[in-house]
């Protein structure tokens, strides 16, 4: 059974850092695209940072320059690290697991976690 699992969430002050994690229980992991969406309260649901399978990154335009995406294949990890939080990123962040293997799409969503940005 697939599972995602986040962690690393949690009330951090404007100007911090934080570092979210999302282990993968998935077969072929490095093979898969791995992103970071959130969601914060009475909003769509939006991309914070992808990571391609090759590596190559893609980030939300209001997470550019301090947010940074990396995994660990070896590990079946992937990380977000967050550094000079502003209220407005205050989600709940989901990990996402995409691939398109021999023709057919496996798309896997993490339960999510919260982050608060507050003074």
């Amino acid at each position: 059974q697939v599972q995602l699992v986040e962690s690393g969430g949690g009330l951090e002050q404007p100007g911090g850092s934080l570092r979210l994690s999302c282990a993968a229980s998935i077969t072929f992991f490095p093979l898969y695209a791995v992103g970071w969406y959130r969601q914060a309260p009475g909003k769509q649901r939006e991309l914070v940072a992808r990571i391609t399978r090759a590596g190559s990154t893609e980030y939300g335009d209001a997470v550019k320059g301090r947010f940074t995406i990396s995994r660990d294949n070896a590990r079946n990890t992937v990380y977000l690290r967050m550094s000079s939080l502003k209220p407005e990123d205050t989600a709940v962040y989901f990990c996402n697991c995409f691939a398109t293997l021999l023709a057919k799409q496996y798309d896997y969503w993490g339960q999510g976690t919260q982050v608060t940005v507050s003074s």
